[in-house]
């Protein structure tokens, strides 16, 4: 009998014709199995139907009174017994999972023992021959399972990203991945190939409308995975996650506003701005407002229309800079209140540019010194000793003024050195009055021979010293 060990020899090439082992002498013929070819096969178990075709059996030298074809594993562990080629091409591979199977040929001859399912090729027990094998390699790819998001966002210009996505790949299978980006059609809009890449996409860029986040695994050969196809199209060994929804909203567009820069003068008396408009006519928003804030954002008022905005008195506000936007929104936001801070507001809202209001308020501060008294006399006569303490003076400009008692300007000496060179004695009789002025430009009516209660734009005068001549 021509035992087991006769498949270790098939596999290694190794094909024993005949023996006369019968006790009589009479010659036996040997199981001969002959030779098979095609292949070798490369499935993606996928879960589609994956059927091998095209193998052949050269049978012209083959021997034995029985035969079948044999499906192993690549450890010889028998998975099938197809009896004929025709059984062997309606064998459906994708369901023996990821691994590699071998087909084989077998003749034997009857009282072979071993050959059945869940046994082992390599304890086949009788007199029989093994064809060489064809290989079928079955490959399974798994992308494993995403999460985070959903996501939505507003389109308005401001970058949008993803992020907090995480890849459970614990069972993952396939040799290259990459993240994939589509539509809600399925059509490929990108292709990040790591996660790093994916958070680097600004959604912001796509435009109103859905995209999917996947991931991918595969094997090399995969067609279609290119921007501009089509994911249903994919054609090769990969598996695609579940999908993470972006949800891409049109934001609110406030439009443009124009008018100004408005310039006022922190003195009491009553400052609105006008001639403000306003295109929109590419704003969107159901919802809209103007909004005040100072120079940090900070909201200072919400008038709902332009004629409330006109009604506003920014000398009320006291000096700094305030900033004047319009604003549209759609559905709920947060944030919009006096005193929260307009970047910190939330929901589908936007603001236009903005318009400067820049209220000054100059202030003199406080002078000190005399009052003098000095005799008109032919000899000069100067202050001397007059402090200013401008430790909260503000404007851009300054100068000291000389008046009469009755207002009337006398001199403009620019400094506390220029002022110090005035000889009283010049102007005779009378009383004099000294004073620092602070002031933005645009001021009118400094000059010598005006009145300094004819002063007009933004300016303030400090306390007065009194400086008094008097005759011999």
């Amino acid at each position: 009998m021509i035992k087991k060990a006769l498949f270790a020899m098939v596999v290694m090439g190794v094909f024993l014709i005949s023996c006369s082992d019968d006790d009589d002498g009479t010659p036996m013929m040997v199981p001969n199995a002959g030779m098979i070819s095609g292949g070798p096969f490369a499935f993606c178990v996928d879960g589609n139907p994956d059927m091998v075709s095209g193998i052949t059996l050269d049978a012209s030298e083959a021997v034995g009174d029985n035969s079948s074809w044999i499906i192993t594993d690549d450890q010889g562990l028998i998975l099938g017994l197809p009896p004929t080629l025709e059984a062997l091409e309606g064998v459906d591979f994708d369901g023996a999972g990821d691994g590699t199977c071998l087909i084989w040929y077998i003749r034997y001859d009857d009282g072979l023992s071993g050959l059945e399912m869940g046994m082992n090729a390599n304890d086949l027990d009788g007199t029989f021959d093994l064809s060489n094998s064809i290989e079928v390699v079955r490959t399974e790819t798994n992308a494993g399972e995403i999460s985070g998001g959903p996501f939505e966002f507003y389109i308005n210009g401001q970058p949008d990203m993803v992020s907090g996505i995480t890849l459970d790949d614990s069972e993952a299978k396939g040799s290259m991945s990459t993240w994939v980006i589509t539509d809600d059609q399925g059509n490929i809009l990108g292709l990040p190939p790591t996660m790093e890449a994916l958070e680097g996409v600004d959604f912001d860029g796509a435009g109103e409308g859905v995209c999917l986040i996947w991931y991918l695994r595969y094997e090399e050969g995969i067609e279609g995975l290119e921007a501009g196809m089509n994911a249903s199209d994919l054609e090769g060994c990969f598996d695609l996650s579940n999908s993470i929804t972006v949800n891409r909203i049109q934001g609110a567009n406030a439009g443009t506003i124009a008018g100004g820069p408005f310039t006022f003068c922190v003195d009491g008396t009553a400052d609105m701005v006008s001639g403000i408009t306003l295109d929109d006519t590419e704003a969107v928003g159901a919802n809209s407002t103007w909004v005040v804030t100072d120079d940090m954002g900070n909201i200072l008022g919400l008038p709902p229309t332009l004629a409330a905005l006109e009604g506003v008195n920014f000398d009320g506000a006291g000096p700094g800079v305030c900033l004047i936007w319009y604003a549209r929104w759609d559905g709920e936001i947060t944030g919009a209140e006096v005193g929260n801070n307009a970047a910190d507001i939330t929901g589908n809202f936007a603001l236009s540019n903005s318009i400067e209001v820049d209220r000054n308020q100059p202030m003199a501060g406080t002078i000190s010194g005399g009052p003098f008294n000095f005799v008109v006399d032919g000899t000069p006569d100067m202050v001397s000793g007059i402090t200013l303490d401008d430790s909260n003076a503000s404007g851009t400009n300054s100068t000291w003024v000389v008046t009469d008692d009755m207002g009337n300007i006398l001199g403009l000496p620019p400094t506390l050195e220029a002022l110090e060179g005035v000889n009283f004695d010049d102007a005779g009789v009378g009383v004099c009055l000294i004073w620092y002025l602070r002031f933005e430009d645009g001021l009118m009516g400094a000059e010598v021979g005006m009145n300094a209660s004819n002063l007009a734009g933004c300016f303030d005068l400090s306390n007065s010293i009194t400086v008094n001549r008097a005759a011999p």
